[in-house]
């Protein structure tokens, strides 16, 4: 090589799945190790039950509040400036969060970190974004499939690992995520392309990035309509769900952080199977529509059943009962991408995630609340259920109304059918 030769720069990296599928790897492995650590935190700081409910509640408020507003803000910025950029600020904003959480002292240290690291974290809207930069649209479902498999990856390695290390300190998770939330901003600094080329950027509208005209846009896109509060009411039980899932199989069944990490660890699986795999094979023989239909009706059954179980195996078994209950959120992200133009991916994800994220700041009111009335009952009690009966029906509402919405759409549901992947 000559002189001369040496001297010309490099192309920058193109893009490509396997880099950001590597970041939310990483991210999620992070979060998932605090799941299981979190709410028995707090608990060392309060007195009987109900208070353990109420201030677990209180804490996951201040995250879901924070994300509502701060979620179309960064989604509009990754618009503007790339992916990139914003991606690192929430690995920086995780990493300060996880290790001031394990450093806290009193309750109120608990709710500010939360809604610092709320307010800058929205890691998975603009991956979504991500995403649908490098993917033709007949590609999309296939692929946020495969990003929804890294998800559910980080899931089965995080809550398990969490869980272990909870038995040993209730504050190692906190600091491990801490640690790995730093070695993905390393990661993003020195190796993760940009998406998005600065041909497709637009300016920040600010007027349109606050979360409430972010929701009003959701509706502008065609053949979205009921969809949007479809979204919002599977969000709105999936959030329940995962606000009370801990505190819940700690007052019925008794168990502690080592349970808790496992059964997430069966849920994580679970993901990455069907997202990973059965997905792809679903969409080569149905629609994104009949999917997320299908996908509702599953859920609405096994909330149930989650809230009736009697024994702790039942858990267990309803999670593989619920295949296509993990398909739904893939599909109708599909259908939300595919109504956007390429220069509004960042702006119209970052919709869906300042919905997702106004559920999030109602689910733990609700589903602390529940929690709260009935954590004076026995072990065992199907009461104990509430939050999770509440979900059910919820889902159901949800169910109905999209399947109302495809029948008076029918050009969009056929326009938005899957290629053969």
């Amino acid at each position: 090589m000559s002189a001369a030769d040496a001297k010309v720069p490099r192309p920058p990296r193109a893009a490509a799945m396997p880099f950001i599928m590597l970041t939310v790897l990483i991210d999620m492995v992070s979060i998932g190790l605090i799941i299981p650590v979190l709410a028995p935190l707090v608990g060392t700081f309060t007195g009987d039950q109900g208070d353990h409910a109420f201030w677990y509640g209180v804490i996951t408020f201040a995250f879901g509040f924070a994300s509502f507003w701060g979620s179309p803000i960064l989604g509009a910025l990754s618009d503007q400036h790339g992916r990139r950029p914003v991606l690192l600020l929430g690995f920086f904003g995780l990493a300060l969060s996880f290790i001031v959480t394990g450093l806290a002292t009193a309750l109120w240290m608990l709710v500010a970190v939360r809604l610092v690291s709320g307010a800058m974290q929205a890691n998975a809207a603009v991956a979504q974004a991500y995403v649908a930069d490098i993917s033709a649209p007949e590609e999309r479902a296939k692929r946020f499939g495969m990003l929804g498999a890294m998800f559910g990856m980080g899931f089965v390695l995080g809550p398990v690992l969490g869980g272990l290390l909870g038995a040993i300190d209730l504050h190692l998770p906190f600091f491990v995520a801490g640690g790995l939330a730093v070695l993905n901003a390393i990661y993003g600094v020195f190796v993760l392309p940009e998406s998005l080329p600065p041909e497709k950027r637009r300016p920040a509208d600010w007027k349109r990035a606050n979360p409430l005209t972010s929701l009003r846009q959701l509706r502008e896109l065609h053949g979205i309509g009921a969809l949007v509060t479809v979204i919002a009411l599977a969000g709105l039980a999936q959030f329940i769900l995962h606000t009370t899932w801990v505190l819940y199989t700690t007052f019925k069944f008794g168990w502690g952080p080592k349970e808790n990490g496992w059964s997430l660890f069966a849920i994580g699986v679970m993901s990455v199977l069907v997202q990973g795999g059965l997905l792809r094979v679903a969409l080569k023989r149905s629609t994104p529509q009949r999917i997320a239909v299908i996908g509702l009706l599953s859920s609405t059954v096994c909330y149930a059943l989650w809230g009736a179980a009697t024994e702790a195996w039942m858990m267990y078994a309803i999670i593989g009962m619920n295949v296509f209950g993990f398909m739904t959120q893939a599909a109708i992200q599909t259908l939300v991408s595919n109504a956007a133009d390429d220069s509004a991916q960042g702006r119209s994800l970052g919709a869906v995630a300042s919905l997702n994220s106004a559920m999030q700041v109602f689910a733990p009111v609700i589903g602390a609340g529940l929690l709260g009335l009935v954590s004076d009952l026995p072990r065992g009690d199907w009461r104990i259920g509430a939050p999770l009966y509440l979900c059910s029906a919820l889902t159901l509402a949800a169910f109905v109304l999209a399947v109302r919405h495809f029948r008076r759409h029918p050009a969009f549901v056929s326009s938005s059918a899957p290629h053969a992947v």
